[in-house]
This record gives structure tokens, C-alpha cells and sequence, in this order.
């Protein structure tokens, strides 16, 4: 990516796209915590910032695609150490609390690695399964907003509830990709936090997958990973 700093990785696209949920914003662990700590879980914020992508690691492992958290929601309960014998019980909890308004806890360092991104002038844009609502919580949250504003500025911000297409349907990536007219396709990362929604999806529409991985939950993937945005800028 030449002429838009030093990264290693970042200088070999001419643009990044990015997920929202697990690379910019997890389930709140200030509301999460104390509601499984009642079940015997940690409620230490870097437990439940590790339990996200625990789950997620589950998730992928069963091929779930968005409608299905079963497996997520029991790895995250046991990640934070909820006993066996509250497992079952603490997922169900897990299920009817965590929905769309709580995934709004900024992630500090991808947070300050967009900031960075964007100083060095790469083109970026967000594409989520969400509900409508991930526009509105980015901003919130302090993270980003298409164009200028307050925070970090992306060309675009895809939420599928609004398009009407989620991931992994690779037709998602077309509603940015318009705002992309100068760029490649081939020459565009992807970054995301499923194999099955967003490696898979990426991969689909002709862009380059990488899975965030902070915990090296996949050392056998086939596919480039991060431990943190920060990567991009090494």
C-alpha cells in the first residue's frame, strides 16, 4: 500500500475493510461480567474480552452462521470459568441478554490503529451483519463515522439489516465496493473475526480474508491473521 506508511501488512492492499463486532466493538463486559459473576464467572474485562473470541472460535468450528450463538454462548460462559453445572443455564442468560445494543464496547487498541490507518490516508470502510444500529453505536462508541466527524472518517459503513444481505452472502461487499471505485477488488482486505461469515464471505466476493486472532485459536488456518490491528501498522 505504498504511500500510506510503513505497515507491512497494510502497504500490500490499496484499501482494508473491516467487521465491526469482535474488531471495533465486543458485548459490553460491564454488563456481562456482573451478569454471569451471579453464575460463578470472572467478571474481569480482559476474561470476557478473551471469551469473545473463544466463542467465536466455537461458532466457526460448527459452521453457525449468524442465526445460530448455541455454540458461542457456552464457550463464552466457560471462558469467563462458569462451573459446569451452571454452564447450561449461564448460555441461556447469555443468550437473552447479549443482543445488538450491548455489542458497544470499544476495543482501545483497534481503535487507535484506525486512527493511525487513517493518518496515513488508507482507504477504509466497515461492512456487519448488524440490526440497523452499527452506524449509530460506531459513532458512540468513539470508533468511526463515514465521512467527516468527530472520529476516525471511513468511506462507508455496510450494516445488513439495512442492505438486506449478510454475510457470508458475498453480495454484501457490493454495497461498499461502489464507494471503492478506484481499487481492485483483489487488492482489498477484509478484515473479520468469523471463518464462516467473514473468511468464507470475503473470500467469495474476490477480497483478501484475515481473521483477527488475538488468541491463535486457528494455528491451522489457511488464511493470513492478525493478534491485533496494531499489525497493520508494524
Amino acid at each position: 500500500m505504498q504511500g500510506y506508511g510503513h505497515g507491512v501488512l497494510a502497504r500490500n492492499f490499496d484499501a482494508i475493510l473491516f467487521d465491526a463486532g469482535g474488531i471495533f466493538l465486543l458485548p459490553d463486559p460491564t454488563v456481562l461480567g456482573p451478569l454471569l459473576a451471579y453464575h460463578g464467572g470472572d467478571p474481569s474485562i480482559a476474561l470476557h474480552r478473551r471469551a469473545h473470541y473463544a466463542g467465536m472460535a466455537a461458532k466457526s468450528a460448527a459452521g453457525a452462521t449468524e442465526r445460530f450463538w448455541n455454540d458461542y454462548n457456552i464457550a463464552y460462559v466457560r471462558a469467563v470459568g462458569v462451573p459446569d453445572d451452571e454452564v447450561e443455564l449461564a448460555a441461556t442468560v447469555l443468550e437473552h441478554t447479549r443482543n445488538a445494543f450491548t455489542w458497544r464496547w470499544a476495543i482501545p487498541e483497534s481503535v487507535v490503529a484506525l486512527q493511525a490507518l487513517s493518518a496515513h490516508g488508507v482507504p477504509m470502510g466497515v461492512v456487519s451483519n448488524a440490526s440497523g444500529q452499527i452506524a449509530d453505536v460506531l459513532a458512540r462508541s468513539a470508533v468511526c463515522q463515514e465521512g467527516d466527524g468527530p472520529h476516525t472518517p471511513v468511506r462507508v459503513i455496510i450494516d445488513s439489516h439495512v442492505v438486506g444481505v449478510a454475510k457470508p452472502d458475498p453480495r454484501i461487499f457490493d454495497f461498499a465496493l461502489v464507494h471503492f471505485p478506484d481499487v481492485d477488488r483483489g487488492r482489498i482486505a477484509y478484515i473479520g473475526d468469523s471463518v464462516t461469515m467473514d473468511v468464507g464471505g470475503a473470500r467469495a466476493a474476490g477480497l483478501h480474508p484475515i481473521l483477527l486472532d488475538p488468541h491463535d485459536d486457528h494455528p491451522d488456518a489457511d488464511f493470513q491473521r492478525l493478534a491485533s490491528l496494531e499489525e497493520l501498522l508494524v
